[in-house]
């Protein structure tokens, strides 16, 4: 089987706001692309809502040439240094304003019928650049080969066959929206539906059998709870790229009927671990290593740590869908992989003796070491954020003479401190709890909303 299935038993295959295209449709006017790209090493594609970006991509993976998805609101410094550092040679379709490289136009209704040989299976189909959030964002390198292995494990993990109805509204430029999002649906011969707009409304009128979100999605949902109460019918709610709280997954299960599946993965690494279809869905965890997919702990010294649910670790991957490196960054490659080949995730988790992951934070801002105890800054704002007093947390660990670090909470909300550190107390450990709580209106939080927890303390 090749990257991409053809088939032609969907006549609304893709439907993407109002556009609405057939396997046909998708894959003649995609070849007619291929025809025009062929022999081009990189191309970027400006990956907007729509039909032509959907053709522009599966043109050129036809033709075995690499996609370089960028941003649509790329910022002018930002959109440089992506086209610099990818070596794109063109824009497919579009292209972005302040931008002169040339244009290869995306015919919408062009159709060609020619035959291409499936590229070598070691190609590196896409680009996808990381946010940044480090320094500049770094081009992940994957495979045809990767990609089809990640999708294989998911089309597993969650039991998802043509017959399915994906549903969601998120970004075409990242592995969510794109990979699993468009490519999925394509690679099993399936249908999509794209709402442009992740919103309540349109996810609801959707009538899908799977839905994609973030927790801003869920949560929106949750708010809204005739949307919600629409999506009973569905088979699965699917949350990622970010923690799902524990009180937004109980009210989503009490409103749709369904527990959300959680999973876990990185640009890098595609999705490594994933809630099953048919296993337990438990809030705050992110299920089991996907299929073809190891993971294992590690302390500081390279130690294992054991799998209690309990000790936290560097989180370590390998599989058969992980990345190629870093595009022209070979000491951000090495840096991330140990001598014996693992990926390092930068992610702290635990593990359960069942193989159930927590992902507890990023190893650089959420590793909090106090009294002898490593300690997830994630697994302590979870369970404040249960609180419903607290509306958002930042959990850090600061310098103290006698613990090396203590734990303090930054919470948007308002409470009496006690209760707050009793009710960490009660669900977790008790050398988990924090010894301060400072009370702030709002979080320091960049331009992709993520909370900057160097700015605390």
């Amino acid at each position: 089987m090749g990257l991409l299935a053809r088939v032609t038993d969907y006549p609304a295959a893709v439907t993407i706001g109002d556009q609405i295209a057939s396997h046909d449709d998708i894959f003649g006017a995609a070849t007619s692309v291929a025809e025009r790209v062929a022999g081009i090493e990189r191309v970027a594609v400006l990956a907007t809502p729509e039909l032509r970006t959907v053709i522009a991509i599966v043109g050129a993976l036809i033709a075995g040439v690499t996609v370089v998805p960028i941003p649509p609101d790329s910022g002018p410094a930002e959109l440089d240094h992506l086209l610099d550092d990818s070596g794109a040679r063109a824009w497919l379709g579009a292209a972005a304003d302040g931008s002169d490289l040339p244009v290869i136009p995306v015919r919408m209704h062009a159709r060609s019928w020619h035959s291409y040989a499936e590229p070598p299976v070691d190609h590196i189909a896409m680009i996808l650049y990381t946010s940044g959030t480090t320094g500049k964002p770094k081009g992940v390198m994957l495979s045809r080969h990767a990609i089809a292995a990640g999708l294989d494990a998911l089309f597993d993990a969650w039991q998802w066959t043509s017959r399915d109805v994906l549903v969601h509204g998120l970004p075409l430029f990242h592995v969510h929206g794109l990979i699993l999002g468009i490519l999925g649906p394509l690679r099993l011969g399936g249908r999509v539906v794209h709402t442009v707009k992740p919103t309540p409304e349109n996810y609801a009128a959707a009538r899908g059998s799977i839905y994609f979100g973030v927790p801003t999605v869920w949560t929106r949902i949750a708010d809204a709870p005739e949307a919600a109460t629409a999506l009973r019918p569905a088979r699965l709610l699917i949350s990622g790229s970010a923690p799902l709280p524990a009180p937004l997954f109980e009210r989503l299960t009490e409103l749709t009927g369904h527990q959300p599946v959680e999973r876990y993965g990185m640009s890098e690494t595609l999705i490594t671990v994933a809630t099953r279809a048919d296993g337990p869905r438990i809030p705050g965890a992110v299920g089991t290593p996907v299929v073809g997919v190891d993971t294992r702990l590690r302390d500081e010294a390279g130690a294992e740590v054991p799998h209690d649910g309990e000790s936290v670790g560097s989180l370590q991957v390998r599989g058969a869908q992980l990345y190629d490196g870093y595009l022209n960054n070979p000491d951000a490659t090495a840096a991330s992989t140990t001598e014996d080949g693992w990926f390092i995730t930068g992610d702290v988790a635990t593990i359960d003796a069942d193989g159930v992951h927590r992902i507890v934070g990023r190893q650089s801002t959420d590793l909090i070491k106090s009294g002898g105890y490593r300690i997830g800054a994630g697994e302590i704002e979870t369970v404040l954020l249960g609180h419903p007093a607290v509306t958002e947390v930042a959990v850090v660990g600061l310098p103290d003479d006698d613990l090396g670090q203590r734990i303090v909470a930054y919470v948007v909300g308002q409470a009496p401190e006690k209760e707050l550190i009793d009710h960490v107390a009660e669900q977790l450990s008790t050398h988990k709890r924090p010894r301060e709580i400072r009370f702030v209106e709002s979080l320091p939080r960049n331009a992709m909303g993520k909370v900057q927890k160097k700015l605390l303390g």
